[in-house]
């Protein structure tokens, strides 16, 4: 059965009790709490954040953080630095059994949106991206970033971590680029559509060679997204999932509550249940609702209890009703 987890912290806060109070068991981690000259990578920070998450009732599922990353995204001199950081961040994960690292490959700025604050239903604060908006921007201090760089530097990158997840134990969940568009300021976008998320796949055949299935995204790839969630099921390729939706196109979308965007949540629900996939998904991006803060764009603590209540009773309308994950 799919498993619910919300991303926490790696210290305890009220978010913590909420979560845990809505029924969620995993946890979708930072790396570990790190102390004087310790690297949040190295064996004791990630540790100390397994075992605090333990003592609360939570169980790691997946770690969504990364070591700097840069260099080895632009084939920089020092990227092999900064690969040996993520080969030991691996290799600690697989020793405490933490079976999913979350990575992306996008170069310069991680996801980009042009307002963090439009208005949504009932005057929720969502987020909102329109690419005419850019179309003037100048280039960021990287310059020019071709898609051929991108692709060369993560097949050097692939074939120097995949032996060392294969060891470990450790999946590779790769999430796509928000918004899935190339270039943005001379930045170019590799994993933007289907066709090159199988290309991922295909360049490195390996058990530990996955997705991270965002549907905010590939909703924007696909006027089917049931239909690529089994594309990749069937393969055994989803290692993890955001379960979130948009309305709109890749040039121009805004985030929304998981019970009004255009995409069928049902549909995909059964998708994720016919291929057999019983990995964990989080709700990942939320409106800011009455009440809250926006001050962490699309993380509103309200917004992610309506999305939990709404996932879970999708999934008891797939799956039946389960007392415990």
């Amino acid at each position: 059965m799919i498993k619910i987890a919300e991303v926490l912290p790696a210290t305890p806060t009220p978010l913590w009790r909420m979560v845990k109070q809505a029924g969620v068991n995993y946890v979708v981690a930072p790396m570990g709490i790190a102390h004087g000259s310790e690297r949040p990578w190295d064996y004791l920070p990630l540790l100390r954040m397994k075992r605090a998450f333990e003592d609360h009732g939570f169980k790691v599922a997946v770690i969504e953080s990364r070591p700097p990353l840069e260099r080895a995204k632009r084939g920089l001199p020092g990227r092999d630095e900064e690969i040996d950081a993520v080969c030991t961040l691996i290799e600690n994960m697989g020793k405490l059994g933490i079976p999913v690292w979350c990575y992306e490959w996008m170069s310069t700025f991680n996801w980009m949106r042009t307002s963090t604050a439009q208005l949504g239903r009932g005057g929720a604060l969502v987020t909102a991206y329109d690419h005419s908006m850019l179309q003037d921007a100048p280039l960021t201090e990287a310059g020019v970033v071709t898609e051929e760089q991108l692709w060369e530097s993560l097949d050097y990158f692939l074939k120097r971590v995949i032996p060392v997840a294969e060891k470990a134990g450790v999946k590779l969940a790769m999430h796509p680029d928000d918004p899935p568009l190339s270039p943005i300021r001379g930045v170019g976008r590799i994993m933007r559509s289907v066709e090159n998320f199988q290309r991922l796949l295909d360049m490195a055949p390996s058990p530990v060679n996955g997705i991270a299935l965002c549907q905010g995204n590939f909703t924007l790839m696909t006027d089917d997204l049931p239909s690529v969630i089994r594309h990749f099921g069937r393969q055994g390729k989803i290692f993890f999932a955001h379960f979130r939706d948009v309305r709109g196109t890749p040039e121009k979308f805004e985030e929304t509550f998981h019970d009004e965007g255009k995409t069928d949540m049902l549909a995909c629900m059964q998708a994720y249940k016919d291929v057999g996939f019983e990995g964990v998904l989080r709700p990942d991006h939320v409106p800011t609702m009455e009440g809250d803060s926006n001050d962490n764009p699309a993380y509103s603590s309200i917004g992610r209890l309506f999305a939990i209540g709404y996932i879970k009773g999708l999934r008891e309308a797939v799956y039946g009703k389960h007392p415990e994950d």
